[in-house]
C-alpha cells in the first residue's frame, strides 16, 4: 500500500499549483481575419500561450492535483510518463515546480526541440519505440518506487468537465460577444482524448446554452480513433501517428466516442501543408496537430457553406511550431514523408 504524503507537504504542493494557475492568464481566442466564406467566423483558442507552450499545460495541472488528491504523489515521488512531447513538457513544468524527479518515456524520433524542453526543465527522457511507451513507463516507475502518470487512462477523469477554468468553459465565455457566440462547430484533434471529453460533455451539461453546438475530432493517418468511432471496437490497433500529439495505435481509455458527434479523417500531407498555410496567416508557426484541426474546420466550413448556413467555428492552436523546426518546417523532412 502507498504510504500518503504527510498533510502539510501535500498543503504546500497544492498551494503551488494553485498559485501557478492564479498567475496565468486564459489564453487568447483569435479570430481569422478572412474567413473562408462569407458568414462563417473561424477562431483558433491560443493554447502555445500557456506556460509550458501547449494545450497540455491544463491537463498536466490536471493530473498532478487528481494524483496528489488521491494521495499518490509525495515529496519524493519521481513522476513518469509516456509521451510524444507536449503532454512530458507540461508534467516537466509541473514537477519542477514541486521540485520532484521527472522521467519521460517518448517514441523514437520525438522532435528535438521537444527534448530539449524536457531537460530544460530538469526531466529525463528515455526514448523507445512507439507501441512500447506504456509498458516502459510503468516498468520505470515500479523500479523508482515512482508514480506513472498515464496520461491516457487518466485524462478524462481528471479534468473538471463542468467548468472551473476548463477548455470548454473558456471557449464559450470568450464566444459571448462575438457575431455568432454559439459555435457551430468546435475542432480538436485526440491524443488521449481528454480535450475531446471535456468538450463534449461540457456541451451536454450546458445544454441549454450550447444546444447548438456539435464537436468534431480530426484523426490523421495511422490512428484508430475514426474506425473505433464508427465500429464501437476498442481491440483496435495501427501503426501510430505522425502528427505529434494527436492519433493513437491504439484506443486509449479516456477516449469517449459517445461525446463526439463526427470524425473526420485527415491525411499527414494535409496537415502539413495546412500548418504551414496557416503559419504564415498568423505570422507565427504552429505545429502540425494544428494543421490537422483546420484540415477539419475547413471542411465544416465548406459544408456549412453549401447548406447556405451562417455561424462560426472554433479550434485550438495546439502548441508552437517552434518546436518542430527540424521536421514540419523543414523542406526536405516534409518532402520525406510524402
Amino acid at each position: 500500500m502507498t504510504t500518503p504524503p504527510c498533510r502539510d507537504w501535500l498543503s504546500h504542493a497544492i498551494a503551488a499549483i494553485e498559485a501557478d494557475r492564479a498567475r496565468s492568464a486564459d489564453t487568447h481566442l483569435v479570430k481569422l481575419a478572412t474567413g473562408p466564406h462569407p458568414g462563417i467566423d473561424v477562431y483558433f483558442k491560443d493554447e502555445s500561450s500557456h506556460p509550458s507552450g501547449s494545450l497540455k499545460h491544463r491537463l498536466a495541472r490536471s493530473l498532478f492535483l487528481y494524483a496528489l488528491c488521491n494521495g499518490w504523489i509525495g515529496p519524493e515521488t519521481t513522476i513518469v510518463e509516456a509521451s510524444s512531447g507536449s503532454a512530458a513538457i507540461s508534467e516537466a513544468y509541473f514537477a519542477r515546480l514541486l521540485g520532484l524527479p521527472f522521467v519521460a518515456v517518448i517514441p523514437s524520433g520525438t522532435s528535438s526541440a521537444k527534448i530539449a524542453e524536457i531537460e530544460r526543465l530538469g526531466g529525463h527522457c528515455e526514448p523507445v519505440a512507439a507501441a512500447d511507451i506504456y509498458i516502459a513507463a510503468q516498468r520505470i516507475a515500479d523500479e523508482s518506487g515512482g508514480h506513472y502518470m498515464d496520461q491516457f487512462t487518466y485524462a478524462e477523469r481528471a479534468t473538471d468537465w463542468r467548468g472551473n477554468n476548463n477548455i470548454a468553459e473558456s471557449i464559450f465565455e470568450q464566444m459571448a460577444h462575438e457575431p455568432h457566440p454559439v459555435p457551430a462547430w468546435i475542432v480538436v484533434g485526440a491524443g488521449t482524448g481528454g480535450t475531446s471529453a471535456t468538450i463534449g460533455r461540457y456541451i451536454r451539461y450546458r445544454h441549454s446554452s450550447c444546444a447548438r453546438t456539435r464537436l468534431a475530432v480530426v484523426d490523421p493517418e495511422g490512428s484508430v480513433f475514426a474506425e473505433h468511432w464508427r465500429t464501437g471496437d476498442r481491440g483496435l490497433t495501427a501503426r501510430g501517428s505522425r502528427i505529434e500529439g494527436i492519433g493513437r495505435p491504439r484506443v486509449e481509455p479516456s477516449f469517449l466516442a459517445s461525446v463526439i458527434d463526427r470524425m473526420i479523417e485527415v491525411p499527414d500531407r494535409d496537415s502539413f501543408a495546412a500548418a504551414r498555410e496557416l503559419s504564415v496567416e498568423l505570422g507565427r508557426r504552429v505545429g502540425p496537430s494544428t494543421g490537422t484541426n483546420l484540415v477539419g474546420v475547413l471542411a465544416l466550413a465548406d459544408e456549412m457553406a453549401a447548406n447556405g448556413a451562417s455561424g462560426s467555428i472554433v479550434s485550438l492552436i495546439c502548441d508552437s511550431g517552434e518546436r518542430y523546426m527540424d521536421t514540419l518546417f523543414d523542406d526536405d523532412w516534409v518532402a520525406a514523408q510524402q
